[in-house]
């Protein structure tokens, strides 16, 4: 029997009609085995996530506050769930939450607090499936460095699923070497999924979420952007580095390394295809030359001009490890004979900012040094870039005829993408004109 893992994002459940729906998709196909959940999302537009209600409680807790009446608003989101769904759970829910109480007084920290609500919905989901559920901290294991140990928590998990035909693994957090909780980073359900998938070597990911796969741009930018129907681990990579949201980028080295293909799908309209991610497609499987594009505001460009730079041995280095002296990693860097730009994010470089251009002045002796602070990232991204001609071109035309200042170009060795620096001002119109060349004039 085919064996899938699937992870539902917090819009897909919701609420109690939104676990009715999730039911529903699981137990329409029996291969999907493991089922890896988030926290209760957002009902409605004005609603709030109960990860941030927990962040908020958590705080207000640590702070001696009275967070009673914040408390009782998270248990009411959890109790109306289970009152919907008809489950008997009610006692242990209280248990659980008294637990949850205390701990809260005794100051066991954010990453502790924010795991709940993956944790009581794992509770909740297993329950109302009749599947066994397993505590995350049980088997997703942090080192004392705070990194995922991959190899342990495999084995981990391995040994603890293969017993059992189907179960629930709250996504999110894992535990530290000293028992306490440890959480990634927000989205990190996504990681726990590929985890899973990858430790059980399942032949799908399934991951669900509130819409139907990738789309080619933001829908926020572009009203209605066509769909990929299919992209690679590296495509997706950079575009989720690049701000494309659906999927988080550290979820994919699990099942990459393990050759297991991901299936984003959309909990209300299940009957639709979404995205597939493979490792390898073929170049004629887009309709378009591009794959995606996206794209994030908030860096600055430091411009580093000096007289024969070419020919200073070790001038490059010696720039980038006064970064690197400040934990600082640089997104880009093009450079001329005798300039250099280093382009990083603006909330690192600022709070660092005269320690690094002093360090600058002192260690090369720079002839300028200037500071672009509105600065915007666009990344066009596709495997089909590399046997097109041309491609480059239709871009900077693209922008010209939109009015769009490029201040950065830069072109990956492997040419999946191109990266253009505009002002922040022109970050939208500059999607729009890529999209309108490459996909609406496609049309």
């Amino acid at each position: 029997m085919q064996t899938k893992v699937v992870k539902f994002g917090g819009s897909s459940l919701a609420d109690a009609n939104q676990f009715v729906k999730v039911a529903n998709i699981i137990k329409a196909d029996e291969s999907r085995r493991y089922v890896v959940p988030s926290a209760p999302g957002k009902r409605f537009s004005k609603d709030t996530k109960v990860t941030d209600m927990l962040y908020a409680c958590y705080d207000l807790a640590a702070r001696g506050g009275d967070f009673t009446e914040l408390f009782e608003a998270i248990v009411k989101r959890y109790m109306d769930i289970v009152k919907e769904l008809g489950l008997k759970i009610e006692d242990r829910l209280t248990r659980e939450f008294s637990t949850i109480r205390m701990s809260f007084l005794a100051r066991a920290g954010r990453d502790y607090a924010a795991s709940r609500g993956e944790y009581l919905n794992g509770i909740i989901l297993a329950n109302y499936l009749g599947f066994e559920f397993i505590d995350a901290a049980d088997v997703i294991f942090f080192g004392e460095d705070g990194k995922l140990m991959l190899k342990e928590t495999c084995r981990a998990v391995k040994e603890r699923l293969e017993k059992l035909n189907n179960a629930v693994i709250p996504g999110f957090y894992g535990s530290m070497p000293n028992d306490t909780v440890k959480t990634f980073s927000r989205g990190g359900s996504d990681i726990t999924g590929s985890i899973v998938a990858a430790a059980m070597n399942a032949d799908l990911y399934e991951n669900w979420t509130d819409v139907s796969g990738f789309f080619v741009t933001d829908p926020r930018i572009v009203p209605d952007p066509e769909p990929i129907r299919s992209i690679t681990y590296r495509e997706l990579r950079e575009l989720a580095y690049m701000g494309a949201g659906v999927f988080h980028e550290d979820a994919i080295f699990p099942v990459r390394q393990a050759g297991i293909p991901i299936n984003i799908k959309n909990t209300n309209r299940p009957e639709d295809a979404g995205t597939m991610i493979t490792e390898w497609a073929p170049l004629d499987s887009s309709p378009y030359v591009i794959t995606g594009i996206a794209g994030k505001k908030g860096f600055v460009t430091v411009t580093i001009e000096k007289d024969m730079m070419n020919s200073e041995l070790g001038f490059g280095r010696r720039v980038l490890e006064v970064f690197e002296n400040n934990g600082i990693s640089f997104e880009h860097m093009p450079s001329g004979i005798d300039t250099m730009s280093i382009i990083v994010h603006k909330d690192e470089f600022e709070a660092k900012e005269q320690m690094i251009i002093k360090a600058i002045e002192d260690d090369v002796h720079p002839d300028k040094i200037d500071i672009d602070r509105d600065v915007a990232l666009l990344a066009v991204v596709g495997r089909g870039m590399k046997a097109q001609r041309g491609t480059a071109a239709r871009i900077f035309a693209a922008l010209a005829h939109a009015k769009v200042n490029v201040k950065m170009i830069d072109q990956g060795s492997s040419e999946l993408n191109v990266i253009v620096g505009v002002t922040c001002e022109d970050f939208e119109t500059s999607v729009k004109a890529v999209y309108d060349i490459f996909v609406t004039q496609r049309l």
